[in-house]
């Protein structure tokens, strides 16, 4: 139910909230003017991953969580800059020598050589795609898509995501080598 309604596991969800909770201040609960407590991490957090994960409104939060469309905003916001902060550095960089090394080595004791990770591609439905650009993003089943492309290693780290439009690439998929990966390819050690 947990990973339905919010698109991961709990346990993801609670290490970000707790990450934040001790990071960043605006997601510390803090009496406001009145001495009320004000919205919890837990309430902060679900507003922002909820308006990401489903790409609704901050309007859509209110009833759920009670908190007006403002305050959401403000927690999407900080919930990005925090989670780009507290995580990037691990998450959201670019493959070093020992990440490519330990690919190519499990590529080839499984037998593929070479291999970085696989590509899969997918299309998504667009089902609010506004009315005027529903013909440029139409495809074979007559609804709007956009496609993602992405490469995953096997131990699920992506190392290339790609969305784009249909026929944007006109089918042709160009991966670029990183420096470290040409370097290692060709023998010289980096």
């Amino acid at each position: 139910m947990f990973r339905r309604r919010f698109r991961m596991r709990k346990n993801v969800f609670t290490r970000i909230v707790n990450q934040l909770r001790e990071s960043n201040v605006y997601f510390q609960q803090s009496p406001d003017a009145t001495r009320r407590l004000g919205p919890s991490p837990l309430q902060k957090c679900t507003a922002a991953i909820r308006m990401l994960a489903y790409g609704t409104s901050a309007d859509a939060v209110d009833e759920y969580l009670k908190l007006v469309s403002s305050t959401a905003k403000e927690c999407l916001s900080h919930f990005v800059e925090g989670v780009v902060s507290q995580f990037g550095p691990k998450y959201l960089r670019r493959e070093n020598t020992m990440d490519t090394e330990r690919l190519l080595q499990k590529s080839h004791i499984r037998g593929f050589p070479g291999m970085m990770g696989s590509i899969d591609c997918m299309h998504w439905e667009w089902k609010n795609c506004p009315r005027a650009w529903k013909e440029m993003y139409q495809g074979r089943n007559k609804t709007a898509n956009i496609i993602l492309e992405a490469v995953a290693s096997q131990d699920l780290w992506i190392w290339h995501a790609f969305f784009g439009t249909l026929g944007s690439c006109n089918d042709i998929n160009v991966l670029q080598r990183s420096p470290v990966f040409s370097d290692i390819c060709e023998g010289r050690a980096p």
